[in-house]
């Protein structure tokens, strides 16, 4: 077995890894045990009884979190010349079109999400090996393919995040920062729960949420008592 670290020993000194928490213990106890010296993220792995393999039973949708990611966005914005102007007043870093496709194309990914048009998607497509396997391709359902491109980057800097169920059936995102409040962690995690819980399959048999865990970056997880989660 291997050995603990000092602080691993003292982060399970502060919370039983064989109990279950409420959403609102965790969510103190997850700012405890977080012993890292940077701002580390606070994620959410949610076990969901679906088989992804089943179209329809693919959980997929997005959330505005009601007190954002904690994190700074990096948009860029492909679309034509008439909406850039919309685009930047916006807050999106990067605008353009053509020499952002070269430039993805030549390996250039050093952004968070990419918003773009209808009508431009079949440039965009093209790029789809490059963008794909990092997560980063536009999708109408998540809300990156639209017309109305100010309001969708106003939307992601806010805070709305998108998220899909793995191949393992677990759904994994960041709900905000440990240097967040409490109470702002559990609310944004609640709101992410009752996303989900919503867009449960009319296929899925079964329990639908089979564990919930807390964890922030580097810490152990948290298991948390579906009973103590309203909506669920």
């Amino acid at each position: 077995m291997a050995k603990l670290t000092k602080k691993q020993k003292e982060a399970l000194s502060k919370y039983d890894p064989s109990q279950q928490y409420s959403l609102t213990e965790a969510s103190s106890i997850v700012k405890d045990i977080t012993a890292v010296k940077f701002d580390a993220s606070v994620d959410l792995d949610i076990r969901l009884g679906v088989d992804p393999r089943k179209a329809d039973q693919m959980v997929r949708g997005v959330v505005a979190l009601p007190h954002g990611t904690g994190k700074d966005v990096k948009v860029l914005v492909l679309c034509t010349p008439d909406k850039e102007e919309e685009a930047k007043e916006a807050g999106a870093d990067y605008v353009g079109l053509d020499d952002y496709i070269a430039k993805i194309e030549g390996g250039w990914t050093d952004i968070d999400v990419i918003i773009t048009m209808p009508n431009v998607m079949a440039k965009v497509g093209r790029l789809g090996r490059v963008l794909g396997p990092r997560g980063l391709m536009p999708n109408p359902k998540s809300g990156t393919v639209t017309l109305e491109v100010g309001k969708a980057v106003k939307e992601v800097k806010g805070g709305k995040i998108d998220f899909k169920v793995d191949k393992f059936g677990i759904v994994h995102a960041s709900v905000g920062k440990v240097s967040f409040d409490s109470d702002k962690i559990q609310e944004n995690a609640q709101e992410l729960i009752n996303t989900i819980s919503k867009l449960k399959p009319a296929s899925s048999k079964g329990t639908y949420f089979k564990s919930i865990h807390l964890s922030s970056t580097m810490s152990p997880g948290i298991a948390i008592d579906k009973g103590s989660i309203q909506g669920i």
